[in-house]
């Protein structure tokens, strides 16, 4: 799953948030000051950091700042009160990817949270393998055994989604915001005809899948 951590010293926001966010289907941890961010921040994989401003020990500043010195790239989206320019200017020269100013309504914070998994995916990626297969995104390229496979946009951009989270249980419902168009409605059954399609491109065996596997009840899980 999606881990995300969120870091807000106000126990009813801190709450608020994890568990709107633990229902879309997200893995939410908080810590409420800057000395326990920067530890937990640097410490284990997260996908996306959420980072107030206004903490004790250490501002979201000072966090900010720590993380990227310590070569941490995980998207972070400062949680911020504060409406002068300068100080928003500022979270994103120390390396914030964006900000949402408070008072914010859960859906545009779930929508900036989309945007900021998404374009980590569309980030380049370079050349990929697994098993006898080889990917090539930046030129949308791939190979099976030297020879080429004729993979689909949407295949590809489902593919990228499975490498950047190997071994991790991934929903339809992510695979559907992470992969597909913002706004496109599409079914669960959908999904699975086109991982079942995808499959036959790049699975030696497609009836029994030894890269995308399913998660019975969840949906699905890249290993390899």
């Amino acid at each position: 799953m999606t881990r995300i951590l969120v870091v807000e010293d106000e126990l009813d926001i801190a709450t608020g948030l994890r568990d709107d966010l633990t229902r879309q289907g997200y893995d939410v941890e908080t810590v409420g000051d800057g000395e326990s961010a920067i530890e937990r921040g640097s410490g284990e994989k997260w996908d996306l950091i959420l980072l107030d401003v206004m903490l004790p020990k250490a501002d979201g500043f000072e966090v900010c700042r720590e993380l990227r010195r310590r070569r941490i790239r995980t998207p972070i989206i400062l949680l911020t009160a504060k409406s002068h320019e300068a100080e928003k200017v500022l979270g994103l020269e120390l390396g914030a990817d964006d900000y949402v100013t408070k008072p914010f309504s859960p859906r545009e914070l779930r929508a900036r949270i989309k945007a900021r998994l998404r374009q980590g995916d569309d980030a380049p990626g370079g050349v990929e393998r697994f098993g006898d297969v080889e990917v090539d995104f930046a030129r949308a390229e791939a190979r099976r055994a030297g020879a080429p496979v004729d993979l689909t946009a949407l295949e590809l951009r489902l593919l990228r989604v499975f490498l950047a989270r190997r071994g991790r249980v991934l929903t339809r419902s992510q695979l559907i915001d992470l992969a597909w168009e913002p706004g496109t409605n599409v079914s669960d059954r959908v999904v699975d005809t086109h991982i079942l399609n995808l499959r036959k491109k790049v699975e030696p065996t497609p009836g029994e899948p030894r890269f995308i596997r399913g998660v019975r009840g969840v949906g699905y899980r890249f290993d390899g």
